[in-house]
């Protein structure tokens, strides 16, 4: 089909643009949407069609390679690019996903010296060995202006860590605030939709076509089976991810004694993007984990798997960091598929010298490979 509309294309025009691309498959996408949309599990991602541009402008490619020289380039200020100026990319990396990332206003029921009492009122209960959970979350909900406010201004992280306590529930509430998505109840929800499938896909079909994933599964299996009811599943998913994009581990989990303290970590040893500490040989033996980030530990106390990774893809949100492009994929595939963030446009993923895409390529394949392997499943 490709090759066809393709080849159709060029009669018309011997070097189609990106833009004549886009509007094609988005064309095709609303006609046929049940064949080609961008889906995991009923969730479209993106805007559905990148993967099928991406398609549609290899194939244009691949036609030119084989065709004469002579054919000219497209200039580089030409408006058929979706290049976005360097001065604009830093603020979209900032506000990528989020729909309050800046209050110009105070809330109408707020003051300055309301928000400072209510700050105030914050550390004291951080204090404490028991508080309520609904007066912290109402603090946190009342005193988020301020927050925005001293994060966006760049506040040094230890000042941000001493004035507004983030605890589990702190980022939970602030993250929901700043993006409109229940942090960790929307992990859960999309872990029990799609994690048996992918897992299923990585273990199996990806296996089968790559030595480097099927020796990362036959060392996990290796591994489970030392803690009952530790999201093991969730744990195989996450390394297996990271085998499939072929990503750094040691940006995303450090790994230290079981008794280890916080004081104790090495922090010359840690990335300086969010990381979580594992305290203990490996995910499938550890009790507890921690959060790192900028060589700070922000959390010391996280007893399960799954709050660690809501709390680490929480912080490059609220936190304003751009993801790492050696772990860009995985972290991009995470915050489209299991917390439900889906931009048209922008990135999260730092500055390079390379052109960016509105969606990572290699998330478009995976989620196409597991569209494909769902459909033969069902044959």
């Amino acid at each position: 089909m490709i090759r066809i509309i393709v080849k159709e294309m060029m009669k018309a025009c011997a070097s189609p643009s990106r833009r004549a691309s886009t509007e094609i498959a988005k064309r095709l996408v609303a006609m046929y949407p049940n064949s080609l949309q961008d889906v995991i599990e009923g969730d479209v991602v993106g805007q559905g069609y990148h993967s099928l541009v991406k398609q549609i402008q290899a194939r244009i490619e691949k036609e030119k390679r084989s065709s004469s020289s002579m054919i000219q380039k497209r200039k580089k200020g030409s408006d058929d690019t979706d290049e976005v100026s360097p001065e604009k990319r830093a603020s979209i990396q900032d506000t990528y996903g989020c729909i309050k990332w800046d209050m110009k206003f105070l809330p109408v029921s707020e003051t300055s010296e309301s928000q400072q009492e209510k700050q105030k009122q914050m550390k004291i209960l951080s204090e404490q060995t028991s508080f309520s959970p609904e007066e912290v979350k109402t603090l946190i909900k009342c005193t988020y202006y301020s927050q925005r406010k001293a994060i966006n201004k760049g506040a040094d992280l230890q000042i941000l860590i001493e004035e507004w306590p983030f605890q589990e529930i702190g980022m939970s509430v602030h993250f929901e605030e700043l993006t409109g998505v229940p942090l960790k109840q929307t992990f859960l929800t999309s872990l029990e939709k799609k994690a048996k499938r992918l897992l299923h896909f990585l273990e199996t079909t990806c296996a089968d076509k790559s030595k480097r994933v099927l020796e990362a599964v036959v060392k996990l299996r290796m591994q489970r089976g030392q803690l009952k009811g530790s999201s093991e599943d969730v744990k195989d998913m996450m390394l297996l991810l990271l085998s499939y994009f072929d990503e750094k581990e040691e940006i995303l989990l450090h790994y230290v004694e079981e008794t280890c303290l916080a004081r104790e970590v090495q922090m010359e040893a840690l990335p300086v993007t969010p990381c979580i500490i594992v305290c203990g040989s490996s995910c499938y033996a550890s009790r507890l984990f921690m959060l790192s980030v900028d060589h700070k530990v922000v959390n010391d106390h996280i007893t399960d798997f799954i709050s660690a990774i809501c709390l680490m893809l929480g912080s490059y949100y609220c936190l304003n960091i751009h993801y790492p492009v050696k772990l860009g994929s995985t972290l991009e595939f995470l915050q489209r598929c299991f917390f439900n963030i889906n931009p048209e446009k922008g990135t999260k993923v730092e500055k390079t010298e390379k052109k960016t895409l509105h969606v990572n390529p290699r998330v478009l394949t995976l989620i196409a490979e597991l569209s494909d392997h769902e459909w033969r499943e069902t044959i």
